[in-house]
């Protein structure tokens, strides 16, 4: 009889959320679970079986010095590593620590702050080893999830599209927001992966996915500010679930930049 290929899923600093959207599957999870052997999987059971493992789901970034030094072990232990939500390929929303004084958050946070042992920042996991596919979101998208594991399970490139929210609002047929109602939005710079959900409601996309492949920046914080925003607000709306992913970083420190200089010219 065939071995089953082995399915282990890890959890460093992370909410669950994207580990849940497994369980989200359902139905589909039965037929995953007769496909493989589900060797390492703390929300669906205690029992853990040793390594090597054939696919690895890591959730959540690191932060603290032993994830850092754990993280190594998980992809030796890996054939195939897959990184899955925001927090495991961008650093999350706790990265948000990366910008400010860690050591500030933790005086005020915690009563005894000589016991806590943590880094300055929140990174993603490519940071640290390599990682042989990055599937995004806030959580992610259980359909996706799907298509990353079936790839991998039968040797092929995972069809997951590189294209953004704007495009998925144009297959529902959405109107544009930002053209027939001036709504900020980070549609045209993020990731599909959504549905475009909040376009549909009449809000605009918050980023939830990440940025898309060759995100424009600039030029989308160029036509928030001409619509009215204030360079304070378009830097928070990059600096939320995907604040330390590159392009919104970068984005974000060049308007802070920007309205520094503005105010010293003020002056």
């Amino acid at each position: 009889m065939a071995r089953k290929p082995k399915l282990a899923v890890w959890k460093f600093a992370s909410c669950d959320g994207c580990q849940l959207s497994l369980l989200d599957c359902e139905d589909e999870l039965l037929a995953i679970g007769e496909a493989v052997e589900i060797a390492n999987f703390a929300e669906v059971s205690r029992a853990v079986v040793r390594g090597p493992y054939d696919i690895s789901l890591v959730e959540g970034s690191i932060t603290t010095p032993h994830d850092a030094e754990r993280i190594h072990g998980v992809r030796r232990a890996s054939k195939v590593l897959i990184t899955i939500g925001a927090c495991a390929t961008a650093g999350g929303i706790q990265a948000l620590r990366n910008f400010q004084d860690v050591k500030e958050f933790i005086s005020i946070v915690y009563a005894r702050p000589e016991y806590i042992r943590t880094l300055a920042t929140s990174t993603a996991i490519a940071d640290h080893v390599p990682v042989d596919f990055e599937l995004r979101g806030c959580p992610i998208n259980k359909r996706q999830l799907l298509e990353v594991l079936l790839a991998y399970l039968h040797g092929r490139r995972p069809l997951i599209h590189r294209h953004s929210v704007c495009m998925e609002c144009k297959l529902r047929g959405t109107v544009c927001i930002m053209v027939s109602r001036r709504v900020p939005c980070l549609g045209p710079i993020t990731h599909a992966g959504c549905g475009a959900i909040c376009p549909l409601y009449q809000r605009g996309c918050y980023g939830c996915f990440g940025p898309n492949e060759s995100p424009n920046v600039s030029s989308l914080s160029d036509a928030w500010l001409s619509a009215g925003a204030a360079p304070a607000e378009v830097v928070r709306v990059l600096q939320t679930f995907n604040a330390a992913a590159h392009p919104f970083a970068d984005g974000a420190a060049a308007l802070a930049t920007r309205r520094v200089n503005a105010t010293e010219q003020g002056a």
